[in-house]
C-alpha cells in the first residue's frame, strides 16, 4: 500500500515524470510537491492493492511512505515543510503573524472605506467585508450581493489592502473570486463538499473556516478536499465550537485545536476570537492567546458604530479599539519572535 513516493535529490525529471506516468497508469490521480531537495509524489485513491515494491523498483525513488489517515495531502507525513499561503505581498508563514479585520457585512461604501484606513494604518493586512452572508434566520441581512462585491473591489483599489469575503454556492465562485484575493468558506459551508471541490479549481487562496459542530478529523477532511483539486493555498481557521455553555460567550472557542493543527498539518492556522467569544471585550485576550498559542494570525470584526451594523455589532471592535489592540500587541509579538 503507497501513497507517497519521495524521489531522491538526484532523481532527473525523466525520472519523475516516469514516476508519475506509472501511478496514472495504474488508475490513480497525481499529486507532485517540489521541494528544494526532494520532489514528492502523491498518489490520490484507494491504494490498499498496491504494493510499495511497484515503485521502489523505479530509477530515482528514495523512500515509499503509507500515509493511514483520511487526509493525506493535507497530512504532516504528505509534506513536513510548512506550506506559505501568500495573497499578493502578505505571506502567512511562521514568521509573521497577519491580521485580518473588516466588518461582518458590507453595508456602505464609505462606512468599509473609512474602517479599511483605519486597518491599513493600524498595521492590518488583510480586509475582511461579506457581500453574502448566510444568516441563521431567513429574515435577518443576508448581505448585499453583487453590490457588496462592487464596493469591495473600490475599496480594495483605493486602499492597496487585499480583500477575504465568503462565497456560499459553487455557481458563485468565478463571480466572488473576480473581486476577493482570498475566498472565504464559511462555518455553515465547511461540509459544502461541491463547493469545496469547486474553490479547490479555482486556484484562488481559500480561507476555511471549521463548523461549529465540526471534529478536527472532519476539518482536516474539508481541507483534503481543496487540496485534491490541485489547491494547496488553503488557510485553516478556528472559530469556536458550539459546546453545553452559552451564557457567558457565543461559542468556545477551541485554542488547543492551534497546536493540535499545527502538527497534523503544514497548512497555515489563524483563529477568529470575534466569533468564537462573541463579545468585544474577549476579542485581544484571545488574540494574546491565539499568539502565544503559535497561531499564524487572527480575523477580526471591526465596526466603524457597532451599534448600528447590520450583524455581529456586539462582537465588533471600534475603530479606536482596534488601533488599541494592535499597539499592545507588538510587545507579544516580539516576545514569540513574529512580525506583521
Amino acid at each position: 500500500m503507497a501513497d507517497l513516493i519521495i524521489m531522491s535529490a538526484q532523481a532527473t525529471e525523466a525520472e519523475v515524470q516516469k514516476v508519475v506516468s506509472r501511478v496514472k497508469q495504474l488508475g490513480f490521480n497525481v499529486h507532485v510537491s517540489r521541494g528544494e531537495e526532494k520532489t514528492l509524489i502523491g498518489l490520490i485513491g484507494d491504494t490498499r492493492g498496491i504494493s510499495d515494491e511497484v515503485f521502489r523498483m523505479l530509477p530515482g525513488v528514495l523512500e515509499v511512505i503509507t500515509i493511514l489517515k483520511e487526509y493525506k495531502l493535507v497530512s504532516r507525513e504528505f509534506k513536513k515543510e510548512d506550506t506559505k499561503v501568500s495573497i499578493g505581498d502578505v505571506s502567512f508563514s511562521r514568521e509573521n503573524f497577519v491580521v485580518i479585520a473588516g466588518p461582518c457585512s458590507v453595508e456602505s461604501e464609505k462606512g468599509l472605506l473609512e474602517t479599511a484606513k483605519i486597518i491599513k494604518k493600524a498595521g492590518g493586512k488583510i480586509l475582511r467585508g461579506g457581500a453574502y452572508k448566510p444568516r441563521t434566520s431567513p429574515y435577518s441581512f443576508d448581505g448585499l450581493g453583487k453590490e457588496g462585491l462592487e464596493i469591495l473591489r473600490r475599496v480594495r483599489e483605493k486602499t492597496g489592502l487585499p480583500v477575504v469575503t465568503e462565497v456560499m454556492a459553487p455557481e458563485e465562485v468565478d463571480l466572488v473570486a473576480s473581486v476577493a484575493d482570498m475566498l472565504q468558506i464559511g462555518a455553515r459551508n465547511m461540509f459544502n463538499y461541491r463547493l469545496l471541490q469547486r474553490v479547490g479549481q479555482s486556484q484562488k487562496p481559500v480561507l476555511l473556516k471549521r463548523g461549529f459542530e465540526a471534529k478536527l478529523k472532519e476539518f482536516l477532511n474539508s481541507a483534503e478536499y481543496i487540496l485534491k483539486e490541485g489547491n494547496n493555498q488553503v488557510i485553516l481557521c478556528e472559530r469556536g465550537i458550539r459546546t453545553f455553555d452559552d451564557e457567558f460567550t457565543r461559542n468556545t472557542l477551541d485554542l488547543a485545536a492551534v497546536p493540535v493543527l499545527k502538527k497534523e498539518t503544514h497548512l497555515p492556522v489563524i483563529v477568529d476570537p470575534s466569533h468564537g467569544t462573541g463579545r468585544r471585550d474577549l476579542v485581544f485576550p484571545m488574540v494574546k492567546a491565539a499568539l502565544a498559542a503559535g497561531a499564524d494570525g487572527v480575523m477580526v470584526e471591526v465596526h466603524p458604530r457597532p451599534e448600528e451594523a447590520f450583524s455581529d455589532g456586539f462582537q465588533s471592535l471600534r475603530l479606536d479599539e482596534f488601533e488599541s489592540l494592535m499597539k499592545k500587541l507588538h510587545p507579544f509579538l516580539e516576545v514569540v519572535g513574529r512580525r506583521w
